[in-house]
């Protein structure tokens, strides 16, 4: 089948052996005469789904023992009021704002902490930059920090999380990786929590990922509703309220397909790092080679996974997507709120697909010279 390239920052691409695999057990799953949507979440059909795809989520990602791997609902929004809810203490949390993403979560925060502090801000470069971790100012006490490692609009990424336990630190790092999670490797040493909602590279919309380390359990405040205690969803596997089944079920298919992945030798995600720099590379190549296209992200920062760009004369914008649209490039159009383009190139994405997206950004812009 010759399905388009969809650059859709998400909901995104899905695997196309992922999707193959769910459609051939869509009606009956490995002959239980039940499909996964209609399976009790209790059921040892859908526990062995589960237990399969955290074991192998716990693989792909190296997470240590003494995290948990929590499957939730609500997507990274609600866990910018989950998260403090869970590990605010009703203090100060510390927060860095890189781009829409960290601006959203510090607000929400603001409702459940008794002070944020913005350590750090690149706000005054447009979000074009990342802020130096020494210039970050650091609050004594903090019960934790909080940092977007992608921003999904604004193309800026951590390609290193900060220590801050260097920088005079003992709060846990709060990172919200839903736009790169899986694309490389996490330093879990650096980690307290990470949470992201799965619609970008680890399957559908309505599965949200959390691994929490163990010893920042049971700190929620009184407020926090039951099914939002990480406590009480580590208690109960995941199962305190009913999961989405769904989600879990095709994200498992994402892991396996994930942990099949090779590159020069390499397995899983560091194959998938080694293909991913590839792949943006081929594309940030073009934009920088361009007398069209610009990229205003500062190189050292520069997102691997969402990739904006504008075209110097804006009044061609529509042609731009009108064409690309024809070509099967579908999804380019930029954010509302930045305006553009934006080609979010997650792991399903092929090389073939920026391959054709490079080759047609040059023939638009020869044709348009």
């Amino acid at each position: 089948m010759n399905r388009p390239y969809n650059f859709s920052a998400g909901p995104a691409a899905i695997p196309a052996e992922v999707l193959e695999q769910a459609a051939a057990e869509m009606l009956d799953w490995h002959g239980s005469g039940m499909g996964v949507m209609e399976m009790s979440h209790r059921g040892k059909e859908f526990l062995s789904i589960y237990e399969q795809a955290e074991a192998d989520l716990r693989a792909l990602l190296a997470v240590p023992s003494n995290f948990k791997i929590l499957f939730m609902q609500g997507g990274g929004l609600a866990e910018n009021a989950i998260v403090p809810l869970n590990l605010s203490r009703a203090g100060v949390v510390d927060f860095v704002l890189t781009g829409s993403w960290s601006q959203k979560s510090q607000k929400e925060a603001r409702k459940y902490a008794s002070e944020v502090n913005i350590v750090g801000s690149a706000e005054d470069t447009g979000f074009t930059t990342l802020p130096d971790p020494a210039t970050w100012t650091l609050s004594r006490g903090a019960s934790y920090l909080h940092i977007c490692s992608n921003e999904t609009i604004n193309g800026i990424e951590f390609h290193q999380l900060p220590d801050i336990q260097a920088l005079g630190s003992d709060a846990p790092l709060v990172i919200d990786f839903s736009s790169h999670v899986a694309s490389r490797p996490v330093d879990w040493s650096r980690v307290g929590l990470a949470f992201g909602g799965a619609q970008k590279n680890l399957g559908p919309a309505g599965l949200t990922l959390v691994v929490v380390r163990e010893d920042l359990l049971g700190h929620a405040l009184p407020a926090c509703p039951s099914a939002f205690d990480y406590k009480t969803v580590a208690d109960n596997q995941s199962m305190y309220n009913t999961p989405p089944t769904w989600g879990i079920y095709i994200a498992g298919l994402t892991f396996q397909w994930l942990l099949r992945q090779t590159e020069g030798g390499l397995t899983g995600v560091a194959a998938m790092e080694r293909r991913n720099i590839g792949k943006a590379e081929l594309l940030y190549n073009a934009i920088d080679s361009s007398q069209l296209y610009v990229n205003k992200v500062a190189a050292n920062c520069r997102s691997r996974m969402n990739i904006p760009f504008f075209l110097r004369d804006e009044s061609r914008n529509d042609a731009f997507l009108a064409g690309a649209k024809e070509r099967g490039l579908l999804q380019l159009k930029g954010h509302k709120s930045v305006g553009g383009m934006r080609a979010s190139v997650y792991n399903a994405m092929p090389l073939a697909g920026v391959q054709a997206l490079v080759d047609y950004m040059r023939e638009f812009e020869q044709k348009h010279a």
